[in-house]
Protein backbone atom coordinates (compact mmCIF):
# COMPACT_ATOMS: atom_id res chain seq x y z
CA UNK A 1 0.00 0.00 0.00
CA UNK A 2 1.51 3.04 -0.89
CA UNK A 3 2.96 5.45 2.22
CA UNK A 4 2.55 8.65 0.17
CA UNK A 5 1.51 11.49 1.64
CA UNK A 6 -0.36 10.01 4.29
CA UNK A 7 -2.77 11.35 6.13
CA UNK A 8 -5.13 10.86 9.06
CA UNK A 9 -7.92 8.43 8.66
CA UNK A 10 -10.23 11.67 8.56
CA UNK A 11 -10.28 14.62 6.68
CA UNK A 12 -10.92 17.51 8.62
CA UNK A 13 -14.77 18.99 8.43
CA UNK A 14 -13.68 21.99 7.07
CA UNK A 15 -10.80 20.56 4.51
CA UNK A 16 -9.14 22.95 2.73
CA UNK A 17 -7.54 21.01 0.27
CA UNK A 18 -10.00 21.11 -3.09
CA UNK A 19 -10.93 24.80 -4.02
CA UNK A 20 -14.36 23.68 -5.99
CA UNK A 21 -15.40 21.67 -4.11
CA UNK A 22 -14.45 24.38 -0.90
CA UNK A 23 -17.09 26.64 -2.71
CA UNK A 24 -19.84 24.62 -2.91
CA UNK A 25 -20.01 23.31 1.08
CA UNK A 26 -19.98 27.31 1.45
CA UNK A 27 -22.84 27.54 -1.10
CA UNK A 28 -24.88 24.89 0.19
CA UNK A 29 -23.35 26.30 4.10
CA UNK A 30 -25.08 29.86 3.15
CA UNK A 31 -28.31 28.28 1.56
CA UNK A 32 -28.89 25.78 4.53
CA UNK A 33 -27.12 26.59 7.52
CA UNK A 34 -28.73 23.58 9.38
CA UNK A 35 -26.69 21.74 6.86
CA UNK A 36 -23.85 19.22 7.67
CA UNK A 37 -21.80 21.08 4.75
CA UNK A 38 -18.06 19.33 5.48
CA UNK A 39 -16.47 16.77 4.73
CA UNK A 40 -18.04 13.52 6.11
CA UNK A 41 -16.46 11.23 8.16
CA UNK A 42 -16.44 7.46 8.12
CA UNK A 43 -19.06 5.66 10.33
CA UNK A 44 -18.93 2.25 11.78
CA UNK A 45 -16.81 0.14 14.12
CA UNK A 46 -13.15 0.22 14.63
CA UNK A 47 -12.90 -3.01 14.72
CA UNK A 48 -14.62 -3.70 11.26
CA UNK A 49 -13.70 -6.65 8.85
CA UNK A 50 -15.43 -5.14 6.10
CA UNK A 51 -15.21 -1.38 4.67
CA UNK A 52 -17.64 -0.08 2.26
CA UNK A 53 -16.14 2.81 0.30
CA UNK A 54 -18.70 4.84 -1.45
CA UNK A 55 -18.31 7.65 -4.22
CA UNK A 56 -19.10 10.84 -1.98
CA UNK A 57 -21.50 12.55 -0.16
CA UNK A 58 -25.08 13.17 -1.43
CA UNK A 59 -26.00 16.76 -1.56
CA UNK A 60 -28.89 16.04 0.10
CA UNK A 61 -27.80 12.75 1.97
CA UNK A 62 -24.62 12.58 3.58
CA UNK A 63 -24.06 16.54 3.44
CA UNK A 64 -26.90 17.01 5.34
CA UNK A 65 -27.08 14.45 8.18
CA UNK A 66 -22.74 14.08 8.13
CA UNK A 67 -23.09 10.82 8.05
CA UNK A 68 -22.45 8.31 5.04
CA UNK A 69 -25.26 7.32 2.94
CA UNK A 70 -28.07 8.60 5.27
CA UNK A 71 -30.98 10.19 4.38
CA UNK A 72 -30.97 9.19 0.39
CA UNK A 73 -31.91 6.21 -2.06
CA UNK A 74 -28.63 4.68 -1.81
CA UNK A 75 -28.89 4.50 1.67
CA UNK A 76 -31.79 3.16 1.87
CA UNK A 77 -30.58 0.36 -0.16
CA UNK A 78 -27.19 0.06 1.49
CA UNK A 79 -28.43 0.00 5.09
CA UNK A 80 -31.38 -2.64 4.43
CA UNK A 81 -28.47 -4.96 2.85
CA UNK A 82 -26.22 -4.60 5.99
CA UNK A 83 -29.01 -5.32 8.16
CA UNK A 84 -29.86 -8.26 6.07
CA UNK A 85 -26.60 -9.80 6.10
CA UNK A 86 -25.79 -9.14 9.87
CA UNK A 87 -23.45 -6.27 9.86
CA UNK A 88 -25.69 -3.64 11.79
CA UNK A 89 -28.26 -3.44 14.65
CA UNK A 90 -30.81 -1.10 15.64
CA UNK A 91 -32.81 0.67 12.70
CA UNK A 92 -32.14 2.66 10.03
CA UNK A 93 -34.15 6.09 10.24
CA UNK A 94 -31.95 8.23 7.73
CA UNK A 95 -30.74 10.62 10.44
CA UNK A 96 -27.47 9.99 12.37
CA UNK A 97 -28.94 10.13 15.45
CA UNK A 98 -31.64 7.17 15.02
CA UNK A 99 -29.43 5.07 17.14
CA UNK A 100 -28.00 2.41 14.31
CA UNK A 101 -24.96 0.31 14.90
CA UNK A 102 -22.69 -1.15 12.50
CA UNK A 103 -20.71 -4.47 13.38
CA UNK A 104 -17.93 -5.49 11.87
CA UNK A 105 -18.48 -2.79 8.98
CA UNK A 106 -17.62 0.49 8.27
CA UNK A 107 -18.56 3.02 5.07
CA UNK A 108 -16.05 5.48 4.00
CA UNK A 109 -16.12 7.64 0.65
CA UNK A 110 -13.52 7.89 -1.86
CA UNK A 111 -14.09 12.11 -1.47
CA UNK A 112 -15.13 12.74 1.51
CA UNK A 113 -16.77 16.43 0.50
CA UNK A 114 -19.90 16.73 -1.83
CA UNK A 115 -19.26 17.39 -5.43
CA UNK A 116 -21.23 19.62 -7.77
CA UNK A 117 -23.53 17.34 -10.02
CA UNK A 118 -21.96 14.35 -7.76
CA UNK A 119 -19.02 13.94 -9.66
CA UNK A 120 -15.59 14.90 -8.40
CA UNK A 121 -12.88 15.21 -10.56
CA UNK A 122 -9.70 13.47 -10.95
CA UNK A 123 -7.73 15.88 -8.64
CA UNK A 124 -10.28 15.97 -6.23
CA UNK A 125 -10.02 12.08 -5.64
CA UNK A 126 -6.33 11.89 -6.07
CA UNK A 127 -6.22 14.55 -3.36
CA UNK A 128 -8.49 12.73 -1.48
CA UNK A 129 -7.31 9.26 -1.68
CA UNK A 130 -4.68 9.66 1.23
CA UNK A 131 -7.08 9.47 3.58
CA UNK A 132 -8.59 6.14 2.15
CA UNK A 133 -5.64 4.40 2.35
CA UNK A 134 -5.15 5.95 5.99
CA UNK A 135 -8.72 4.84 6.50
CA UNK A 136 -7.86 1.07 5.37
CA UNK A 137 -4.50 1.01 7.14
CA UNK A 138 -6.46 2.32 10.50
CA UNK A 139 -8.36 -0.79 10.45
CA UNK A 140 -5.91 -3.37 11.94
CA UNK A 141 -9.48 -6.54 11.58
CA UNK A 142 -9.91 -5.83 7.84
CA UNK A 143 -9.91 -8.50 5.31
CA UNK A 144 -12.95 -7.31 2.67
CA UNK A 145 -13.02 -3.68 0.62
CA UNK A 146 -16.20 -3.25 -1.07
CA UNK A 147 -16.10 -0.53 -3.48
CA UNK A 148 -19.15 0.81 -4.95
CA UNK A 149 -18.40 2.20 -8.54
CA UNK A 150 -15.98 2.24 -10.72
CA UNK A 151 -14.36 5.24 -8.99
CA UNK A 152 -14.66 4.09 -5.92
CA UNK A 153 -12.88 1.12 -7.14
CA UNK A 154 -10.25 2.77 -9.42
CA UNK A 155 -8.83 4.98 -6.00
CA UNK A 156 -8.94 2.10 -3.65
CA UNK A 157 -6.82 -0.14 -6.48
CA UNK A 158 -4.26 3.45 -7.05
CA UNK A 159 -3.98 3.64 -2.93
CA UNK A 160 -3.07 0.32 -2.77
CA UNK A 161 -0.51 0.97 -5.41
CA UNK A 162 -1.51 -1.72 -7.90
CA UNK A 163 -2.74 -1.26 -11.46
CA UNK A 164 -6.05 -0.84 -13.15
CA UNK A 165 -5.15 -2.76 -15.99
CA UNK A 166 -4.66 -5.55 -13.93
CA UNK A 167 -8.11 -5.07 -11.48
CA UNK A 168 -10.61 -3.82 -13.78
CA UNK A 169 -13.72 -3.35 -12.16
CA UNK A 170 -16.99 -4.94 -12.75
CA UNK A 171 -20.00 -5.72 -10.78
CA UNK A 172 -18.87 -9.03 -8.88
CA UNK A 173 -15.72 -8.06 -9.51
CA UNK A 174 -12.99 -9.51 -6.95
CA UNK A 175 -9.43 -9.65 -6.30
CA UNK A 176 -6.54 -10.35 -3.61
CA UNK A 177 -4.54 -7.38 -3.03
CA UNK A 178 -1.98 -6.65 -0.87
CA UNK A 179 -1.90 -8.03 2.98
CA UNK A 180 -4.30 -10.67 1.87
CA UNK A 181 -7.48 -8.39 2.22
CA UNK A 182 -9.92 -9.08 -0.98
CA UNK A 183 -11.44 -6.09 -2.92
CA UNK A 184 -14.68 -6.90 -3.95
CA UNK A 185 -16.89 -4.55 -6.16
CA UNK A 186 -20.48 -3.86 -6.81
CA UNK A 187 -22.38 -1.12 -9.51
CA UNK A 188 -22.98 2.15 -6.85
CA UNK A 189 -26.48 1.68 -5.62
CA UNK A 190 -27.77 4.93 -6.76
CA UNK A 191 -31.24 5.50 -7.70
CA UNK A 192 -30.04 6.05 -11.30
CA UNK A 193 -29.07 1.86 -11.18
CA UNK A 194 -31.35 0.45 -9.40
CA UNK A 195 -34.46 2.92 -11.47
CA UNK A 196 -32.58 1.07 -14.51
CA UNK A 197 -32.41 -2.30 -13.92
CA UNK A 198 -28.45 -2.01 -14.11
CA UNK A 199 -28.24 -2.70 -10.30
CA UNK A 200 -30.87 -5.35 -8.63
CA UNK A 201 -31.36 -5.38 -5.15
CA UNK A 202 -30.60 -9.47 -6.07
CA UNK A 203 -27.22 -8.06 -7.34
CA UNK A 204 -26.63 -5.98 -4.72
CA UNK A 205 -26.86 -8.84 -2.26
CA UNK A 206 -24.92 -11.14 -3.96
CA UNK A 207 -21.47 -9.25 -3.36
CA UNK A 208 -22.53 -8.56 0.09
CA UNK A 209 -22.93 -12.35 0.31
CA UNK A 210 -19.85 -12.89 -0.92
CA UNK A 211 -18.09 -9.99 1.32
CA UNK A 212 -19.77 -12.35 4.17
CA UNK A 213 -18.81 -15.94 3.38
CA UNK A 214 -15.14 -14.51 3.36
CA UNK A 215 -15.39 -13.18 6.82
CA UNK A 216 -17.02 -15.73 8.13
Amino acid sequence: MTEARLKPPEAPVNCPLCPRLVAYRKENDEKHPDWFNGAVPSFGDETAKLLVIGLAPGVTGANKTGRPFTGDWAGDLLYATLQKFGFSEGTYQAHPDDGLRLKRAMITNAVRCVPPANKPVGAEINECRPFLVSRIKALPRLKVLLCLGKIAHDSTVRGLGLKLKDHPFGHGSEYTVQDGLILLSSYHCSRYNTNTGRLTTEMFETVFARAKDIIA
